[in-house]
């Protein structure tokens, strides 16, 4: 199975590259799920329904969100009649939405996807191990499930590498977001699990995280608060993950990254690249 992630989509100069990219990744690598997540979408700050909807029709399968996941109020209302938009799935018990779906995809398959927030450095929320882990008690790769991913959205690499070794073995992959920076730890952990600790943002680079500069540097050297942050709008980055599962055991057979347009080194991954060791063992980009 071949799944597509992309990080966090910020702002209209986000929005518009992975609308515009989304055919050459479907055309090259042909996933059968893409996943994004959308929590900077609006603005650089929450994600709406309308928001949502043309990322469907543009063909994302699936949103995943964070801390800022209700800074567009609307969301309150809406997300409830949307089981393809996921909050962090560890919020108290009443709050809206959902933190985990199961999808059906091609040849009858099916997927699940859960979206898990991290605590440190980040909102007081409950336990993210205790969460995810509960869900796992229903869902199991081969049992029913034939792909599992999980996005962790946190501040801290070592609460996502803990997260990644917590999980392996029982999920297909591991993808943290939120610091909007790509890292160069893709890998397939020893249990079979892919893991990175960032898949990095849908955004300008040309930016403080995807936020306009000027903004973002005097708020650092004045030690002042200044006018309200506005994403950066040059060209965007598209930055994510290909992930390929093996069809019997639901593991990652490879991981590799994905960086489109805008300023950064380019890396698009190849079909053509063959993956002969099996699970456990990372393919190169093409």
């Amino acid at each position: 199975m071949r799944l597509v992630f992309l990080g966090d989509i910020v702002g209209r100069s986000g929005r518009e590259a992975v609308i515009a990219h989304l055919p050459r990744l479907k055309a090259t690598l042909d996933p059968d799920l893409i996943v994004a997540n959308g929590e900077n979408a609006a603005g650089g700050f929450g994600i709406t329904d309308k928001i949502a909807q043309d990322f469907y029709q543009a063909g994302v399968d699936c949103l995943t969100t964070g801390n800022h996941v209700w800074d567009q109020k609307e969301l309150v209302g809406t997300i409830d009649r949307d089981p393809r938009l996921l909050r962090p799935l560890n919020f108290p018990d009443g709050t809206p939405g959902r933190g985990a779906t199961l999808l059906g995809i091609r040849g009858g398959r099916k997927v699940l996807v859960a979206n898990v927030m991290a605590r440190l450095f980040m909102d007081a929320l409950d336990d993210p191990f205790a969460a995810i882990d509960r869900v796992l008690r229903s869902y199991r790769l081969g049992g029913g499930v034939d792909a599992i991913l999980i996005d962790f959205h946190g501040e801290a690499t070592s609460e996502k590498m803990a997260m990644g070794h917590f999980l392996d073995g029982r999920v297909s992959g591991v993808v943290g977001t939120h610091s909007h920076v790509p890292t160069a730890d893709a890998q397939i952990l020893p249990g079979g699990t892919a893991y990175q600790s960032d898949a990095g943002m849908c955004g300008d680079y040309d930016s403080v995280i995807g936020m306009k500069k000027e903004s973002s540097v005097a708020r650092f050297v004045r030690k002042l608060p200044t006018e309200r942050m506005t994403p950066a709008d040059k060209e965007a980055t598209v930055c994510g993950i290909f992930l390929e599962t093996d069809d019997r055991s639901g593991l990652a057979r490879r991981i590799d990254p994905i960086r489109l347009g805008g300023r950064l080194a380019q890396a698009m991954p190849s079909l053509a690249v063959p993956n002969l060791q099996g699970p456990g063992v990372q393919t190169t980009s093409g």
